[in-house]
């Protein structure tokens, strides 16, 4: 996992929850021989799909949106080649979960103070195999050796996810998931969501030609510091829903207003958050057309050098009219003059006394 917001890229090792620890979109491994991986898809990830094992060569694979996390194993590392999908009935896209842009370098520290202690796991075992060998015999040392290498391959790996999940679960109120919205609620973190993907997938991001390392820092913070108003609106809509169906006298009814009326004045004051969001993302999607009309007529201005080419060819075609049209009379005075002798061969030949 990476601090302040997500990695282009995945270790090829590890359990990363989606949204928290890594985007979603679709993912290239160059060479996954022999590796799998498991996406964690449906709520809380209890629908799991896989692969294994992997081919030699390329891989890719998509992660969705609404996928829970995403296990790998390979040798190598995963990189992040396109935005995730659009559904395809062209609805919008659903929101996915949000956390504190400083969690994840939290639980990177953490976890990466277990590594020693995980190594001593494998040392145990190998310890137990040299104690007993004397006893048991060279099959028991041989039997704990290949024991402790396999706990050695696997151990650190499944321990630290299992660490990172236990860490991230204690850390509840740092991280949100759209269960936790209500329905306008979750349509507003979406739109926060797209808007956000929008800005970071954009060229002029990925070239720099934004201020990448701001937007690094402030979109993920915007995000997360709106889905935290988003969920106090959520709770008190409900509450708020609560107490007017238990509302019977005018009284009560009157209290509510005021209630009501702040909740309506926190709505709308996000709301404004969100639309300049959108209004960053539609002037990012409006730059990437420039940057692609500049693009292309980079390209024409490439291909300036061939039409001079062509104009200079076709000055001297026009140059060469002469000559070929002088050729052409030249051609033309030769045919009349063979024309002239074969009919002077032909009146010739009537001329000659018929055959005895």
């Amino acid at each position: 996992m990476t601090s302040g917001t997500w990695s282009d890229s995945i270790p090829g090792v590890g359990t990363f929850f989606v949204g928290i620890d890594v985007a979603p979109g679709r993912y290239r491994c160059d060479d996954g021989k022999g590796g799998w991986w498991v996406r964690f898809t449906g709520p809380g990830g209890g629908d799991p799909v896989g692969s294994w094992p992997l081919p030699a060569g390329p891989t890719e694979i998509e992660i969705a949106r609404t996928d829970f996390a995403f296990e790998t194993h390979v040798s190598t590392y995963w990189r992040r080649i396109a935005p995730p999908r659009a559904p395809e009935d062209g609805s919008p896209a659903e929101a996915r979960p949000v956390a504190d842009p400083a969690l994840r370098a939290e639980l990177d520290t953490i976890v990466a103070r277990r590594k020693p202690l995980l190594w001593l796991t494998p040392l145990t075992v190998l310890g137990l195999g040299l104690v007993g060998s004397p006893f048991l015999g060279s099959l028991w040392l041989l039997g704990l050796g290949m024991l402790a290498v396999l706990v050695a391959l696997g151990t650190p790996s499944v321990s630290l996810d299992l660490r990172r999940a236990r860490e991230l679960e204690r850390r509840r109120d740092r991280y949100l998931t759209p269960e936790d919205l209500d329905d306008e609620g979750r349509a507003m973190l979406a739109r926060v969501q797209a808007a956000v993907d929008a800005v970071r997938d954009s060229e002029v991001n990925r070239e720099g030609l934004l201020d990448a390392v701001d937007n690094a820092v402030t979109l993920p913070r915007q995000e997360w510091e709106i889905a935290q108003v988003l969920e106090k609106q959520s709770k008190l809509r409900a509450d708020h829903t609560g107490l007017e169906s238990a509302a019977v006298l005018p009284e009560v009814e009157q209290a509510l207003r005021p209630l009501r009326a702040k909740l309506d004045i926190s709505v709308e004051a996000v709301t404004r958050r969100v639309e300049a969001l959108e209004r960053y993302a539609d002037r990012a999607r409006e730059a990437d057309e420039v940057l692609r009309a500049q693009r292309h007529l980079e390209a024409i201005a490439e291909k300036a050098h061939e039409y001079d080419e062509l104009l200079a060819d076709t000055v001297r075609d026009d140059l060469a009219l002469p000559a070929i049209e002088r050729l052409t009379d030249q051609s033309d005075e030769l045919l009349r003059t063979l024309r002239d002798r074969l009919t002077k061969a032909t009146e010739a030949a009537n001329e000659l006394p018929p055959h005895p």
